[in-house]
């Protein structure tokens, strides 16, 4: 008999994609009595086919995906169930204590207690924000936050990694370097030239990839991220590809500056005072000579 009540719940439940309160249920089951609803939801709950969750005042009963599988043990109450629940809606970017306690409307303290329970039964896991140093979000404890929360490759404990950036910044220009000096060595035409300088952020990825200088695991978007630093910083350029992609290729070095630059007399402020005669003089100039020297 609890089976079929249980089934008759689910098929009602799953007619409501947002999930159903139990007025829903009572209004489309008005022939079942209150407490045979009840003893359907826990079987369905014990099951595992729907979750319940809080909103406002009310709960909410939704099914669940049959091929998800809750790590939540059948003997949790309902308020883990709910909390959990929320958690679990957040995925791998969490979910903030206090947008918790709003859609759970559970006092701080039951919430802090319910959360170390889940957290000592390694349910969730409570993980530390890039974007908010002080503050935590919550996550099912078997994901991998997602880089909006942790930073990425560029962080370590929430700090950012300055020289570790500086060093894929510098090996990343030496090897678009390399690849243009290759190709000035050959000698094969302008076009040529252009096309063979050119590098796919595959290309920079295996090199650095190769030089084993990075303790975490690099992916092509991390790669092309330093690259546009190196195009920020004047280094190399980005092209786009008739087929929607970029490549990227080191542009020349600026030219050595002029003789007149390079001496003391093309940044000397007193110049224009300078003559054969008087206080200020070319052979009497101190920096001249430092500079002949």
């Amino acid at each position: 008999m609890e089976a079929e009540v249980a089934q008759l719940l689910l098929a009602v439940i799953q007619g409501i994609p947002g999930g159903a309160t139990n007025d829903d249920l009572s209004k489309a089951l008005s022939d079942m009595p209150a407490g045979s609803r009840v003893e359907g939801l826990n079987v369905l709950l014990k099951q595992g086919s729907i979750e319940i969750l809080k909103k406002g005042d009310k709960l909410i009963y939704r099914a669940k995906d049959p091929e998800k599988k809750s790590a939540l043990p059948k003997d949790a109450d309902n308020e883990e169930k709910v909390v959990y629940s929320i958690v679990e809606e957040g995925g791998n970017k969490g979910i903030w204590i206090r947008d918790i306690r709003m859609k759970s409307n559970l006092n701080m303290t039951q919430l802090n207690k319910i959360l170390k329970n889940l957290e000592t039964k390694k349910l969730i896991k409570a993980v530390k924000s890039v974007n908010a140093s002080k503050k935590k979000v919550y996550m099912l404890y078997n994901l991998e936050a997602d880089r909006s929360v942790t930073g990425g490759a560029w962080y370590q404990d929430q700090d950012f990694e300055v020289e570790f950036v500086d060093v894929l910044n510098q090996q990343c220009l030496r090897f678009l370097q390399m690849k243009r000096e290759g190709a000035e060595k050959k000698r094969d035409g302008p076009l040529a030239f252009k096309q063979m300088s050119c590098c796919t952020v595959k290309e920079v990825h295996k090199f650095i990839s190769d030089l084993g200088i990075s303790k975490v695991n690099l992916d092509e978007d991390d790669l092309e991220t330093i690259l546009k630093t190196v195009v920020y910083d004047g280094s190399a350029e980005r092209i786009l590809q008739s087929d929607g992609t970029y490549v990227y290729r080191a542009v020349n070095l600026p030219l050595p500056a002029p003789g007149l630059v390079q001496m003391p007399c093309g940044i000397c402020p007193v110049i224009k005072n300078c003559s054969n005669c008087g206080d200020v003089t070319a052979i009497n100039c101190q920096y001249m000579n430092d500079w002949l020297d």
